[in-house]
């Protein structure tokens, strides 16, 4: 299954870099500032430290069976049964990811850009073309992130440059206010939802051509995206301040809306809306590919398209039934879900490890 399909070391580093980004950049100023208040930049500067710890975990596993994905290599440590079992409640993870992103799109839009039109029809819209470029395949995947990546770059530059300028040093003010606890109790946000969640590349890695480039690729592309998360972040603080972004569900975007130069440039809140509306859509489309192949592998199917349009059809209702409104979505987001990505994204791949350091132990001839 998917035997020609490779990725090239500068595509996996763009997708994981947009993935890093995804939904973080709208919701994440609000979860961190929440519990770290002002110093909510210095928890997401320590969080991208840990961030990297993450990555690496992530990349010695999958150098257990560089050429397998998390679904074969799994089987393989653990045996056939207690594989599948695992497998299956791996492939849940992106699957359930998929529907809390599809659900941030349709809230965000119905809240923010079209309050009149049903939540169902933008799900069913944006999803429609996640399902489209899943059934192209990976590699069509890639090569439109490589090319949406320059116009990326271009408009959150721009964004930048123009908000700058209403910065205010003193809304970071008294360094360190809300002690330790407070900034590390803020940097768990920071933490699982950019960094841990890239977990669902074990499913990828194995397409990459140049396989000794993957840590590197990973690595930077972790790092870009996590520097874009806490200049967000600290913009945020700097120009609305921090009980400010903490009570808004969309600081970044409040942040756009307060660009105003001269008297012909202003609420160009569309370049954020553009920003997010691109790197969440490919992480969704990541993540709907991740959870179709493994189950295909599980199933032992020869082709992904049999699984698309069924499991896409559950997508939509699950996302639906995943939170009654955004403020219920936002209390999961910050008190529950970061140790649902804990789960996958350090606990399984060192269970993993272990068990297949033990074995490896276990069957050398004792000399």
């Amino acid at each position: 299954m998917l035997k020609d399909v490779k990725l090239s070391a500068r595509q996996l580093m763009i997708l994981v870099l947009i993935v890093t980004i995804g939904d973080s950049i709208l919701i994440l100023p609000s979860l961190t500032t929440a519990e770290a208040k002002q110093d909510a930049w210095i928890a997401s500067i320590f969080s991208l430290l840990v961030g990297v710890l993450v990555v690496g975990l992530l990349h010695v596993t999958s150098r257990l069976y560089p050429n397998l994905t998390f679904v074969e290599f799994s089987e393989k440590i653990l045996g056939k049964w207690l594989g599948i079992v695992i497998s299956l409640l791996f492939v849940s993870y992106p699957f359930f990811s998929a529907t809390a992103h599809l659900r941030e799109i349709g809230d965000f839009m119905t809240t923010q850009i079209m309050p009149e039109t049903p939540i169902e029809s933008i799900h069913i819209v944006f999803l429609l073309v996640v399902l489209m470029a899943v059934r192209l395949g990976l590699e069509p995947i890639a090569r439109t992130a490589e090319a949406f990546f320059p116009w990326l770059t271009i408009l959150f530059l721009f964004l930048v440059v123009f908000i700058v300028p209403q910065a205010k040093l003193e809304n970071l003010q008294p360094l360190f206010g809300e002690g330790t606890k407070a900034m590390l109790r803020g940097s768990l946000t920071f933490i699982a939802f950019p960094f841990m969640e890239l977990v669902v590349f074990l499913m990828l890695i194995p397409f990459v051509n140049e396989q000794n480039k993957v840590l590197h690729s990973l690595l930077w592309g972790s790092v870009i995206g996590g520097l874009v998360l806490i200049l967000i972040t600290t913009l945020s603080i700097l120009v609305l301040g921090s009980e400010l972004t903490n009570r808004t569900f969309y600081p970044s975007y409040e942040l756009a809306k307060k660009i105003h130069v001269g008297d012909f440039l202003e609420r160009i809140e569309s370049l954020l809306t553009g920003i997010w509306l691109i790197t969440i859509f490919f992480k969704i489309t990541v993540y709907f590919f991740s959870a179709v192949l493994g189950l295909a592998q599980i199933l032992r199917l020869t082709s992904l398209r049999p699984l698309i349009l069924p499991l896409g059809l559950i997508l939509i209702p699950m996302s639906l039934i995943i939170s009654p409104n955004i403020v219920y979505f936002n209390h999961v987001v910050a008190k529950i879900w970061p140790f649902y990505d804990f789960t996958y994204s350090v606990i399984l791949p060192l269970l993993l490890i272990a068990t297949a350091y033990i074995r490896r132990q276990v069957s050398q001839p004792k000399h």
